[in-house]
């Protein structure tokens, strides 16, 4: 069992900033307005607080101050009937997480709610008014760190789905034409197992990709900056709904091929029509990337129009090849479709 100590990925600095930020106002006001105590817990709350989104900062407000409203509550009811001895302080700790196993409360509320109990019985029950000041200064701490969240060029997530998309199409296009060039050259037995392998990883290149839209839309929750990024999003997940397709499309002729390969497909005249039309949708992915990247509405040059541009048409295959061919042509015709369900009419 490996165990490590580093983060694949830094935090961006912008967000370290902020908590630390959020921390010492945290701090400083709660020093102020409630004098006699550290202000822990509203350091600790507004540290919590500042989340990659909004929407996690603002359930994360809401669940440390559940958190500590419960702990609190906990604490005091056993403090003043029992005490603040060790035993009570680890009966309350065991109290807490019980009490919020019986209200199914998350992970992090429950461990807020013990770890409240537990301090306010070991640092403040002799302090008359401590139970309602923590809950205060946990609440302040919260609020600043969520406001600081907002202030502060509150995080939007869209670049990096965008990456994830742009990625996606880049190799979704270089497989299209990996599966084009093998149509027309022999292939060993190593090469069509490799040329199956590559195609595959595009699903978990999607998976990738899905989950960057789905942080970025959870990014733009309750983010003032929303109006002028989610249009950009819905345009994302419409342009990878479509890779999917051409996705699913690609493996599947994939899977084909290297099941019903023979030395003399190259031979095939459907064959050499289907290569090229390959190489065609390979074309029309990277343009649908350069548009995406592209935040002009001008028209796009000639040598970037659509080249899938009219339906195939082709002789019947060989009697040995029609399976294959067969399978490939309805493959492709999908693909061709959903390339094309935006491209112009073509003039005749």
């Amino acid at each position: 069992m490996r165990m490590t100590l580093r983060a694949s990925r830094r935090a961006p600095l912008l967000q370290v900033l902020k908590s630390a930020v959020a921390t010492i106002i945290a701090w400083l006001l709660c020093a102020w307005l409630i004098p006699g105590q550290l202000p822990v817990f509203a350091a600790i709350a507004a540290l919590l607080v500042v989340q990659p989104s909004l929407n996690q900062s603002f359930s994360k407000a809401v669940e440390r101050t559940v958190g500590v409203i419960i702990g609190v509550a906990v604490a005091g009811v056993l403090g003043l009937a029992l005490g603040n001895g060790t035993w009570i302080i680890i009966a309350a700790i065991l109290l807490a997480l019980l009490l919020a196993w019986a209200l199914r409360m998350t992970s992090g509320t429950a461990n807020q709610v013990a770890i409240s109990a537990m301090l306010v019985l070991a640092l403040g029950i002799g302090t008359p008014g401590y139970a309602v000041d923590r809950i205060i200064e946990t609440m302040i701490g919260a609020v600043i760190g969520f406001i600081v969240n907002v202030a502060i060029v509150p995080p939007v997530a869209v670049a990096p789905a965008h990456r994830s998309v742009d990625l996606l199409g880049v190799e979704l296009a270089d497989t299209l034409d990996r599966l084009a060039d093998a149509l027309q050259r022999p292939q060993t037995a190593a090469s069509l197992t490799e040329l199956l392998v590559t195609a595959r990883l595009l699903r978990s290149m999607r998976e990738r990709a899905e989950t960057a839209i789905s942080t970025a839309t959870e990014s733009l929750t309750l983010n003032p900056r929303a109006a002028r990024h989610r249009s950009e999003l819905t345009e994302l997940q419409r342009l990878l709904d479509r890779f999917s397709t051409v996705i699913t499309q690609t493996i599947g002729m994939t899977r084909t091929f290297y099941d019903r390969y023979d030395a003399d497909l190259e031979t095939e005249p459907t064959v050499t029509a289907i290569s090229e039309q390959l190489h065609r949708a390979a074309h029309d992915v990277r343009l649908l990337v350069q548009r995406m990247e592209d935040a002009t509405d001008l028209a796009p040059a000639e040598e970037d129009a659509p080249a899938l541009t009219r339906p195939l048409s082709v002789a019947a295959p060989r009697s040995g090849h029609w399976v294959l061919v067969g399978s490939l042509l309805v493959d492709l015709h999908r693909i061709h479709d959903t390339l094309t369900e935006d491209a112009p009419p073509v003039s005749h």
